[in-house]
């Protein structure tokens, strides 16, 4: 995909497909006025080259799920006419053959009919488009990098010194300046819309209820557990998981990372499941700890409400006239556990925090987990802005800390998107109260 910026032009505007979803809650329009808002902050002449993501293989013929770009998709979508700048769109012709086993492609004419792109072409023939509008522009933003033996066939493009029918694009580039277009399009994309808002809340409330319907159940296996969370997503409503799911019964909980989801769940241990779903590719990211017997033992359940009170604290200050920036609210959190775990017996002298709470409170999401990736934690939040709130305590099995506590994970997290005076919990229906846990399955 190439965006021009400026090229005035006229075209016949077709306002009743402008308010369509072309995916879900998210209208042809939103799509164009997102590539008008990229368009704008380009130089004059200047261009944005993003690619499509490509197939990758497990091994074999086998392949995983794809999983478009999401700078690429943000930018994409059938739309209205837009005035400003030439939406170059290239894409895979129809082929029968090919479609029998891969399904349906949009097709080369899908770029201007259904996308509504003011040029498309054959993907194939890429080299020399890419040659003519190169040239002709002042800057060039993108993302995109030389090959390597992975890259996309896009990619591998731009190292070409001498492809067979046009200029080599790695030749064209070193005579031009070429800046990144990441950190323009992280400014753009970490202020969620209304309608992006809406599909998060979505995900999180059908995860919500995921996690809470899992909850009044007992289980016996994390793969079990899984596999019921993963099924409900998609039940519910989210199209599917967001991302592999961390289920750690007992000690796997101390691993942040845990991903195998393979081993016994055991009366008495805790459960810790990090999961979420996905709706319209906008994720819902949740975290939940709970008693795989239905009931918290006396150490359980205190060391539970100290990490839950710290994310209530740190949850109510997600928003804008707070000032707060996720660093801030992460030292806050800091404070809050320090003092909380030293009431309860533990020696936090030294680097004691470091080791029982190693990670950030939280991050960015959106399309992505971890959204607008090198977006700063420094700035105040704003309006529109969506992270995660997730304090955690992991404790060693070591002398170090109090008997009653070690082997415990305990991580409590939510969805948030920042108002102007109050935060909004996307994933509020996923219990985590201990009185409401408990009486799950009283």
């Amino acid at each position: 995909m190439i965006i021009n910026y400026p090229k005035p032009r006229s075209e016949l505007v077709r306002i009743r497909a402008a308010y369509l979803h072309l995916t879900p809650g998210i209208s042809a329009l939103e799509y164009a006025q997102r590539r008008s808002k990229l368009a704008s902050v380009l130089p004059k002449d200047g261009i944005a080259i993003l690619a499509a993501s490509h197939v990758k293989y497990r091994s074999g013929a086998v392949f995983y799920d794809f999983h478009q770009d999401s700078d690429f998709f943000y930018l994409t979508g059938k739309s209205t006419a837009d005035d400003d700048h030439t939406f170059h769109l290239y894409l895979r012709p129809k082929d029968p053959k090919v479609e029998q086993w891969e399904g349906s492609r949009s097709g080369v004419q899908a770029a201007v009919d259904v996308f509504n792109a003011d040029e498309s072409g054959d993907i194939k023939d890429i080299e020399k488009q890419l040659s003519r509008i190169i040239s002709d522009s002042s800057e060039v933003f993108t993302d995109a990098s030389p090959s390597s033996s992975s890259a996309s066939a896009f990619s591998r493009l731009f190292a070409s010194k001498t492809p067979p029918n046009a200029q080599g694009l790695a030749t064209l580039l070193d005579q031009k300046s070429v800046k990144p277009l990441r950190s323009i399009l992280n400014e753009i994309r970490n202020i969620k819309s209304d309608a992006e808002i809406s599909n998060m809340r979505r995900a999180g409330q059908a995860s919500g209820r995921a996690f809470t319907e899992a909850m009044r159940q007992a289980w016996a296996a994390e793969k079990d557990l899984t596999a019921f969370l993963e099924y409900k997503f998609k039940r519910n409503g989210c199209d599917t998981s967001a991302y592999v799911p961390v289920v750690a019964g007992g000690k796997n909980a101390s691993q942040i990372h845990y991903v195998r989801n393979d081993d016994v769940l055991i009366e008495g241990d805790l459960v810790l499941a990090d999961a979420g779903g996905e709706y319209g590719n906008y994720i819902t990211d949740i975290t939940r700890t709970w008693p795989v017997s239905g009931t918290f033992t006396t150490p359980q359940k205190d060391l539970y409400n100290a990490i839950l009170a710290t994310q209530r604290t740190c949850i109510s200050l997600c928003r804008a006239d707070a000032s707060n920036s996720l660093d801030k609210i992460h030292q806050i959190a800091e404070a809050s556990l320090k003092d909380s775990l030293a009431q309860l017996g533990f020696d936090m002298s030294g680097n004691a925090l470091e080791i029982l709470f190693p990670h950030h409170l939280g991050h960015y999401i959106g399309l992505d987990v971890h959204d607008t990736p090198g977006q700063s934690r420094k700035n105040p939040l704003q309006v529109g802005q969506c992270v995660t709130v997730e304090p955690g305590i992991y404790v060693p099995n070591t002398d170090r800390w109090p008997a009653a506590f070690r082997g415990m994970g305990i991580r409590i997290e939510d969805s948030v998107c920042v108002q102007e005076e109050s935060p909004l919990v996307l994933t509020t229906e996923a219990v985590k109260e201990v009185d409401d846990i408990e009486a799950l399955r009283a």
